[in-house]
């Protein structure tokens, strides 16, 4: 028989130098978005008990915090906004002189190489604290869709970079794509949460941005962790509409699913959240 030399893989692993080199699997500061919760009419930090070490700022404390944020190579940040007016069409999110479209622009005249993504949805503006809009006690998709894509216009006219849509509701991608490109925002990229997931994780989030909903649940618009092949339908659905990069979330607990649009070939630009 003959004999076969031995298959010699550690020679990939002798210096820390060629293990870099081969390194399949990356974790670095440029690989990182940090996420700022801003709060209108704030004149000092607030702590959120469920989440330690993440505080609401006021658009000064933004400004300190991103130069720190820069100094660490981390290169994009992502606003979320707690507005001083809630309303039940939650007009405040696309007001040209709300907290978000205020920061946003305060962040550009200052730091022109941050990256700047702006989520998406009504949640944190709407008395009702839904995604969507209600009309007669349900969510009215179509009407959400309109506004979400007013959102994202007026995001983008303050100078964001991506829009990030995390509403949930069928067609929202599209909306917003074509209301960007009408509006002549054809470079702003959308990250939109394609599969976002009902779950209890949300909990400190929902403390920190104020976002709880007031009756009921999101299970009518957020993905049931029952059905994965719903979740990838998601996912399909605004790559096919779209959107520059998906994201799936929560992420710890489908990992599974993070796995499988991974690894099919058409499927772009991903992001875990």
């Amino acid at each position: 028989m003959p004999v076969f030399p031995i298959k010699r893989l550690r020679r990939l692993r002798e210096t820390q130098k060629i293990r870099e080199l081969m390194q399949e699997t990356t974790l670095r500061p440029n690989n990182l978005i940090y996420p700022i919760f801003v709060q209108e009419n704030l004149h000092d930090k607030v702590s959120v008990l469920s989440m330690p070490d993440i505080e609401r700022l006021s658009i000064t404390n933004v400004m300190n915090e991103i130069n720190e944020i820069e100094n660490l190579n981390i290169p994009a940040i992502m606003l979320f906004g707690i507005p001083s007016h809630k309303d039940k069409n939650g007009t405040s999110a696309f007001d040209q002189n709300g907290i978000i479209q205020k920061t946003i622009t305060e962040i550009k005249k200052c730091y022109k190489n941050i990256i700047v993504i702006s989520d998406v949805c009504l949640c944190q503006y709407t008395t009702s604290g839904h995604c969507g809009l209600i009309n007669n006690d349900c969510i009215d998709n179509d009407l959400s869709i309109k506004t979400l894509a007013k959102i994202a216009v007026s995001q983008a006219e303050a100078g964001a970079d991506i829009v990030s849509p995390s509403a949930m509701m069928d067609g929202q991608v599209s909306a917003i794509r074509q209301e960007l490109d009408e509006s002549g925002f054809t470079n702003t990229g959308i990250m939109s949460h394609s599969a976002k997931h009902s779950s209890s994780f949300y909990s400190p989030f929902r403390d920190i941005a104020e976002c709880a909903p007031k009756f009921g649940d999101r299970k009518s618009y957020q993905v049931l962790f029952t059905n994965p092949n719903e979740s990838i339908r998601e996912v399909e659905m605004d790559i096919n509409e779209g959107t520059d990069i998906i994201m799936i979330k929560p992420a710890l607990a489908y990992l599974d699913l993070i796995y499988r649009p991974k690894n099919i070939s058409r499927f772009a630009s991903w992001r875990r959240s």
